[in-house]
C-alpha cells in the first residue's frame, strides 16, 4: 500500500505548488517541461479530489504529498507545519513564553524537577518536588507531558493558575503565575575537571549558544583553565552561524572554517576565522559521537582539518546539507536543501544518500557505523584514495560522511553499565525511590548541592533496593545459561560506577540536570580516555603558539 501510495501522492503537491499560487507560478516558470509537469499534477489532483470513491480532505493529502516528494530528494529536506514552525522558532531563539520550570510526569502527575533561576515560578515560590494537579480549573492528572506543556505555555504577560500538592502540606496550594520569556540554555554544563582543565558541554546550537559559550569560557579562564574539553556528544546541530562563531574563538585569523557549494551562486560561501579569539593557542579536545550532527560536525571538522584540536569518540552522524526555508501561504514551510557543507580540507560531511527509502539510508549508516567503531583499521583500509584528505599540517583525515575521530573509543557492549543504561534502570529506580522518600531526602539535602555532590553515599539499604529492582526487571540470570547475561556478582564488581549513576540521578531530582553531569562524567569511559591524550592535543596547539617575532598567527 505504502509503495504504491508513494508514487501517487506526490501528484497532490500541486495544492502547494499550483493551486495555491495559481497563475503566478506559471508565469514564474519558464521551463516548458516543468510547466507541463505542473499541469499534469493539477490534472491528477483534480481527478483524485473529484472522482475518488470517498470524499477526500485535500489538506492532509497535500501535506503527505509534499513530504513524499521531499523524501525522494534527501533525508533532510522536510515539510514543517505552521504549528511545528512556531515551536521551532521558539527553540532556536533561545526562549519561550512559559512559567519557568522543568518537570516530568511520574505516576500520571507532573512533578517539578527544577525551577529556572530568575523565572516566574521561582518568583512565586514554586519548588522542586511540587506536584501539579490542576491547571486553571481542569485536572492535570493523567495528562501527557506534551499536553501539560501546551497548557502552561502562552503569550508573555498572560497569567495561568496552577494548583499543586507539596510534601508536608495538608491542603493543595494555588499559584497565579505570570508567563514570561524563559531562557533555554544550550550549554548543559561548564566546570573545572581539575585545576587546569575546563569542560563545556553544548546540547545544540541556537541563537544564544555563542554568548553562552563566551560567558562560560571567560569564567573558566578566571578559574585557571589552561586547556578545554568541548563535549558535543548528542548535539544534533542547529544554527550554523553559532558553530562558526564558536570555532572563530578557537582559531587565529585567516583559517577556513567551512564552505558550501550549491546549484546557484547565492548558495555558495566560505567562512574564515577572524582575529581576537579568546582561546586561540591552548590545547583543546572535542568529544563527539554518532549523534553529533550538522553544526557539531562543522566544529569538529574545522578544528580537525586545521590541526587545532584532537577529536575523540565515535564517528559523527554525517549531516552536511544546507537547508533554506521557503514559506508557504498557510505559514508552513518547505525546508529544502540548497547546498552542501565541506570541511576546510574539502571533505563532504554528508553521508551518501541514494534517495527514496529512509529505512535503507539509516540501515546502511548503522552498518557503516558498526565497522568504523568496532573494526576501525578495516574501515580505514577500505576507504578509497579519493576520500583521503590532508589537514593543514599534513595529517590524513577521511571523508565518506561524518567526522572520523583521531581517537576512536568503542563502547563496551558487554558492560553491565551499558545494559542498565540501555534499560533505563537507574533512572526509573531513582524516580520511584525518590517519590517514596522525598520528604526525608529533601530535609537532609535541600540547598546543599555541593555537599551532596561531594559526600552523598549509596548505603547498603539503597544499594540492596536497587539490586532487588534490577532483579525484578530481569537483569540478572538465574544461572549462567539463562538469557540475561549479568549476575549480582558483576553488579557488585561495578558497585562504585552503579552507585555513582544512582547518585547522579538523585542529584538531577534534587537540583536539576546540570548538577548531575559532573557525576556522570566521573564514570564516563570516553572522557577518561580523552584525558589520556593531552600530549597529542598539546602537540596540535603548539602549531598555534606565538613564534619569536610574531605579532599575529595567521592561517593559510
Amino acid at each position: 500500500m505504502k509503495k504504491s501510495l508513494r508514487y501517487t501522492l506526490p501528484a497532490i503537491l500541486l495544492l502547494a505548488l499550483g493551486i495555491l499560487l495559481g497563475w503566478n507560478l506559471q508565469q514564474a516558470v519558464s521551463d516548458t517541461d516543468t510547466l507541463a509537469s505542473l499541469r499534469k499534477l493539477e490534472e491528477a489532483f483534480l481527478t483524485i479530489t473529484q472522482r475518488y470513491v470517498d470524499p477526500v480532505e485535500p489538506e492532509p493529502l497535500a501535506e503527505e504529498a509534499i513530504r513524499s516528494m521531499l523524501q525522494e530528494l534527501d533525508p533532510h529536506s522536510v515539510y514543517i507545519t505552521a504549528e511545528e514552525m512556531k515551536e521551532l522558532r521558539e527553540s532556536y531563539q533561545g526562549s519561550f513564553g512559559g512559567i519557568g520550570i522543568w518537570f516530568e510526569v511520574v505516576d500520571d502527575t507532573a512533578r517539578v524537577v527544577a525551577t529556572i533561576s530568575g523565572g516566574p515560578s521561582e518568583a512565586v515560590g514554586l519548588q522542586p518536588g511540587d506536584r501539579i494537579i490542576k491547571i486553571e480549573d481542569s485536572s492535570a492528572v493523567g495528562l501527557s507531558s506534551t499536553e501539560i506543556q501546551k497548557r502552561l505555555k502562552g503569550p508573555e504577560g498572560t497569567k495561568v493558575r496552577v494548583t499543586i500538592r507539596r510534601l508536608g502540606v495538608r491542603e493543595p496550594l494555588e499559584f497565579t503565575i505570570t508567563r514570561d520569556r524563559i531562557p533555554l540554555y544550550t550549554v548543559d554544563a561548564a566546570y573545572m575537571l581539575d585545576e587546569r582543565t575546563g569542560y563545556i558541554r553544548i546540547s545544540r546550537f541556537a541563537m544564544t549558544t555563542y554568548d553562552e559559550f563566551l560567558e562560560h569560557l571567560d569564567r573558566l579562564k578566571r578559574q585557571g583553565m589552561e586547556r578545554l574539553v568541548l563535549d558535543l556528544r548528542g548535539n544534533p546541530g542547529g544554527i550554523m552561524e553559532a558553530a562558526v562563531e564558536l570555532v572563530d574563538e578557537l582559531l587565529p585569523e585567516g583559517y577556513t572554517i567551512v564552505y558550501t557549494r550549491g546549484r546557484v551562486a547565492q548558495a555558495e560561501m566560505t567562512r574564515r576565522s577572524t582575529s581576537g579569539g579568546r582561546f586561540e593557542t591552548q590545547p583543546v579536545i572535542v568529544l563527539v559521537d554518532r549523534n553529533s550532527a550538522s553544526a557539531s560536525e562543522i566544529v569538529a571538522g574545522a578544528l580537525q582539518d586545521n590541526d587545532r584540536a584532537l577529536i575523540v569518540g565515535l564517528r559523527t552522524f554525517g549531516k552536511g546539507l544546507v537547508q533554506n526555508q521557503f514559506p508557504l501561504s498557510d505559514g508552513s514551510v518547505i525546508q529544502l536543501t540548497v547546498a552542501r557543507y565541506y570541511t576546510p580540507s574539502g571533505r563532504l560531511i554528508q553521508t551518501p544518500y541514494h534517495g527514496g527509502d529512509l529505512e535503507d539510508y539509516y540501515r546502511e549508516k548503522f552498518a557503516d557505523y558498526e565497522t568504523a567503531v568496532f573494526h576501525p583499521e578495516d574501515y580505514i583500509n577500505e576507504i578509497p584514495d579519493s576520500l583521503k584528505f590532508k589537514t593543514v599540517h599534513g595529517r590524513t583525515v577521511f571523508g565518506g560522511g561524518g567526522i572520523l575521530p583521531d581517537v576512536i573509543v568503542p563502547p563496551d557492549t558487554n558492560s553491565i553499565l551499558l545494559e542498565v543504561s540501555r534499560r533505563n534502570l537507574p533512572s526509573t529506580f531513582v524516580r520511584t525511590w525518590f517519590n517514596q522518600h522525598e520528604q526525608a531526602i529533601r530535609a537532609q539535602w535541600n540547598n546543599r548541592k555541593d555537599a551532596f555532590l561531594a559526600s552523598f553515599e549509596v548505603d547498603d539499604t539503597l544499594w540492596q533496593a536497587f539490586l532487588d529492582y534490577a532483579r525484578e526487571q530481569g537483569l540478572f540470570a538465574a544461572d549462567s545459561a539463562a538469557t540475561p547475561r549479568f549476575t549480582v556478582a558483576q553488579a557488585e564488581a561495578h558497585r562504585h560506577e552503579l552507585s555513582t549513576l544512582l547518585q547522579a540521578y538523585l542529584a538531577w531530582q534534587l537540583f536539576g540536570r546540570e548538577a548531575s553531569i559532573p557525576l556522570f562524567n566521573e564514570i564516563d569511559p570516553v572522557l577518561h580516555e580523552a584525558l589520556k591524550h593531552w600530549d597529542r592535543a598539546e602537540a596540535l596547539a603548539a602549531y598555534f603558539a606565538p613564534k619569536a617575532g610574531d605579532t599575529v598567527r595567521k592561517g593559510r
